[in-house]
């Protein structure tokens, strides 16, 4: 007997490659493209910028370096299967601590400061995962397929990694729509409006990097996602951060789904990278930013 006590028209294999395969691919990819948006949302109003994007801080890099170093050296071998996911979530976090103790003057995180680290740092670590991808010898290629982005092979384990951090992540931003309102203003209006401006900042950026290299850790580098969703959503609705931040999530879990499906399809029976996928959609996009903010930026 089938669901519900009805007798299935499926086959076995049918259910599993729908409810073991596929079923957890779009969940997952729903969650990762949740998460990049959310990220990419607040740091825009974090930086008051439309091209900051969750990857501008390094955190890219940091996660790229630690799941390298599993690739190659073995590095985390007692967490089996969580190896990689565990060891980039961990080098995601380190790499903005270590941008915002670069960053920091006193109590005070000067946005400026904190973009120039996090370029830098970036920088450092994209040199050092250059370095151990020139050693990884038969490795090379997993570790150039994983920094592509791909939820290929991808189950039921690795969602309910993602789960968790995808909802803390919604419920923290939606508590903060109204203070995220007031800094579109600028610091000192915020200030003026009994915002604690720098508390805020430490919030954003702890919430930006947690679910950033939770989504990295479990997908690889999916570039540009938190760079257009964001942009998209405030066209379309206005800058009120208390209907920007559920429609990011709706958006970002819809465009990763979609682009998921078409990265499988469009070369089959090879599948395309999904980063590379999101960076053909995501360059132009960027390029049309650059050129229409220039006063802004």
């Amino acid at each position: 007997a089938g669901i519900f006590g009805t007798t299935p028209y499926w086959s076995a294999g049918e259910e599993t490659i729908v409810l073991g395969i596929r079923l957890p691919r779009v969940i997952l990819g729903a969650l990762v493209g949740a998460s990049l948006a959310l990220a990419g949302a607040a740091l825009q109003s974090l930086f008051r910028n439309p091209m900051a994007d969750p990857f501008i801080l390094g955190i890219s890099s940091g996660a790229a370096l630690g799941a390298s170093l599993v690739f190659v050296y073995g590095l985390s071998v007692a967490f089996t299967i969580y190896s990689i996911p565990v060891m980039a979530f961990i080098f995601g976090l380190g790499t903005l601590f270590l941008v915002y103790n670069v960053a920091r003057v006193g109590n005070l995180i000067p946005i400026n400061t904190l973009l120039l680290s996090g370029v830098a740092i970036s920088a450092l670590f994209s040199a050092c995962n250059s370095f151990v991808m020139f050693t990884a010898g038969h490795n090379l290629n997993a570790i150039m397929f994983w920094t592509m982005g791909s939820l290929s092979g991808r189950g039921w384990d690795y969602v309910w990694v993602m789960l968790p951090f995808t909802l803390a992540g919604i419920a923290v931003m939606i508590t903060l729509t109204r203070q995220l309102n007031a800094m579109m203003f600028g610091e000192e209006s915020a200030q003026y409006l009994g915002i604690n401006v720098e508390r805020l900042k430490k919030i954003l950026l702890i919430v930006t990097a947690i679910i950033t290299s939770a989504a990295v850790s479990v997908s690889g580098i999916i570039g540009f996602v938190g760079l257009i969703i964001p942009h998209i959503v405030r066209l379309v609705t206005g800058p009120d951060h208390r209907v920007v931040v559920p429609v990011c999530v709706f958006a970002g879990a819809l465009f990763i789904v979609l682009a998921d499906m078409f990265a499988r399809v469009v070369i089959a029976p090879t599948e395309l990278p999904l980063g590379i996928l999101t960076a053909l959609c995501g360059a132009p996009f960027f390029l049309y930013l650059l050129r229409s903010k220039r006063g802004e930026l």
